[in-house]
């Protein structure tokens, strides 16, 4: 397989990417996305190849947060059984250009925004029994964005069940990953017949996400702040989901 310079360039901001999300128990699906769209990469090929990089990172981030304890079975069951028929949903669905773009540009935006002001951090509240209705519900509506967009719903989800008070912040990193996981493989599943149509450069990238997420559990499993490089990343997010509703 023959690669180009744009696809090794792209192959190195993914594996980056990859380290800062997943150290945060996220799969980091919508800094691929952003990545992809400022390095040209076809918008029809984005989406699938977004949801795969993210069970790649999501699958070995679930296993490695949940072997150090830090997972919430309560708060993940009501969330997954409420999302992952929604992400099949989302997956199966085929969004016109004119609603996807506006619609992974917000979404990228929200996830810019939480980077630059560290949102999950600063989400104090005492700790208070699941709802399992709210939980369901909340699942529900983050696994049909996250069909719809090709990401996995970590950005969305972990800040809200800190928020609610259903899990500590160190708890969220792995019920997050574990729900990104069963979303985005739901998500894809929805979305399978776009696999065939997948350039080889999506074994590049894999190989980028996998030696990332690596590197970014331990550094989330061993608290090392990563702070300013989130900033930066924070503003990548933010340029591409800009791009995505204005062009």
């Amino acid at each position: 397989m023959d690669f180009l310079i744009n696809d090794y360039v792209t192959a190195v901001f993914i594996f980056f990417g990859a380290i800062l999300y997943s150290s945060v128990g996220h799969g980091g699906a919508s800094s691929y996305i952003a990545i992809m769209s400022l390095m040209g990469t076809p918008i029809n090929i984005i989406k699938p190849i977004g949801l795969i990089l993210n069970i790649i990172v999501s699958s070995v981030g679930s296993f490695r947060f949940i072997r150090h304890k830090f997972f919430n079975f309560k708060v993940f069951l009501p969330v997954a059984i409420g999302s992952v028929p929604a992400a099949f949903l989302g997956g199966y669905l085929e969004l016109t250009a004119s609603i996807y773009r506006p619609l992974v540009g917000c979404m990228l935006l929200v996830a810019g925004f939480q980077f630059i002001f560290n949102i999950l951090d600063q989400l104090k509240p005492s700790k208070v029994e699941i709802n399992w209705l709210v939980a369901l519900m909340l699942g529900a509506v983050i696994g049909l964005l996250s069909g719809l967009t090709g990401t996995g719903g970590g950005i969305f989800l972990s800040p809200l069940i800190v928020f609610f008070g259903w899990t500590s912040i160190k708890e969220a990193s792995g019920t997050a990953s574990a729900f990104i996981f069963f979303n985005s493989l739901s998500g894809l599943i929805g979305n399978m017949a776009s696999i065939q149509e997948l350039p080889a450069t999506v074994l590049l990238f894999s190989c980028a996400v996998l030696l990332g997420v690596i590197i970014g559990t331990q550094l989330g499993i061993k608290h090392f702040k990563v702070g300013g490089l989130k900033k930066v990343l924070g503003c990548v997010l933010i340029i591409a989901g800009l791009k995505f509703i204005i062009t």
